[in-house]
């Protein structure tokens, strides 16, 4: 197994064998992740994930994602009694160093304001807010007319996405818009995919994300969003949505949604930006 040396740590890449410290580790931050997400974030990447080593003590984990030039940092966590000694730091090089062994030229990540100095040390700039919108119990907005994707709409929603996101992100979405637990819906005019919304589910919880839709077309991405909410009303629902989509976010706490932390988008590298709405798929993946 490769390892990585640094000046008080150690790094190697994740197994399955860390999973159970990984979810042990997350539940200290009340993330909710759980092995599956682990397991995900491995299928996705199999040589993508880190555990930090405390001569042989697991003391800390981050988690990657490449989508051809673009590139997603995810999860970073050291235990309590390890932190301000390098080793998030280390975890984060390591990251860099392996997103850019896979010719990954831009790589994102949502931090939370307190750290935004920590990553701008690390060479990040800061692009953007988001906000983390939460809710259960919510009044589900008017009923949409809009119908389930189907499988055959799989390959222009990506296309769509694609288009937003900068490059295809495949990998990730196919498996959740297929997946039957999950809602997927698209607004289809002419042939034509003019935005998609996708919601995970599990476990009495949702996820709604991504979302996208063509900037500056409000009345799609709510159509959108509405469809998927109307599905969620006994879910624990949560979201990520750039802040200066007020016209989205005003209309999500009409429904009962409340705004729970905000986080920066930050990248290393040429920004990723393109002109669309868009509601995060995920903090980990982007």
């Amino acid at each position: 197994m490769r390892r990585f040396s640094g000046h008080m740590f150690h790094v190697k890449c994740m197994s399955t064998e860390d999973f159970e410290f990984a979810v042990n580790l997350t539940n200290q931050m009340d993330w909710k992740l759980s092995r599956e997400d682990f397991e995900l974030m491995l299928k996705l990447e199999p040589q993508g994930s880190f555990v930090l080593l405390d001569n042989s003590e697991r003391v800390g984990i981050s988690t990657t994602v490449s989508f051809g030039k673009i590139g997603w940092f995810g999860n970073l966590l050291v235990s309590r009694g390890s932190r301000q000694k390098g080793g998030g730091s280390q975890l984060v090089r390591q990251s860099i160093e392996y997103l850019k062994s896979k010719n990954v030229e831009t790589i994102g990540l949502y931090a939370y304001t307190d750290k935004i100095p920590f990553y701008e040390q690390l060479g990040f700039k800061y692009d953007s807010e988001f906000v983390v919108l939460k809710g259960k119990d919510f009044s589900p907005p008017v009923k949409s007319h809009l119908e389930k994707a189907e499988k055959k709409d799989v390959r222009k929603i990506i296309a769509c996405d694609r288009l937003c996101f900068g490059e295809s992100r495949e990998k990730l979405l196919k498996p959740i818009i297929l997946d039957p637990d999950n809602l997927c819906y698209a607004m289809i005019d002419d042939g034509q995919v003019l935005g998609y919304s996708v919601a995970k589910v599990y476990r009495g919880m949702a996820e709604v994300g991504p979302l996208v839709s063509l900037q500056g077309r409000n009345d799609i991405a709510i159509a959108l969003l509405n469809a998927v909410l109307n599905k969620l009303k006994d879910y624990e629902l949560s979201l990520c949505a750039p802040r200066r989509e007020e016209a989205i976010i005003n209309a999500l706490k009409g429904y009962g949604l409340r705004e729970d932390f905000r986080v920066s988008r930050m990248f290393l590298g040429p920004p990723a930006v393109n002109s669309c709405i868009y509601i995060a798929e995920s903090l980990e993946r982007g």
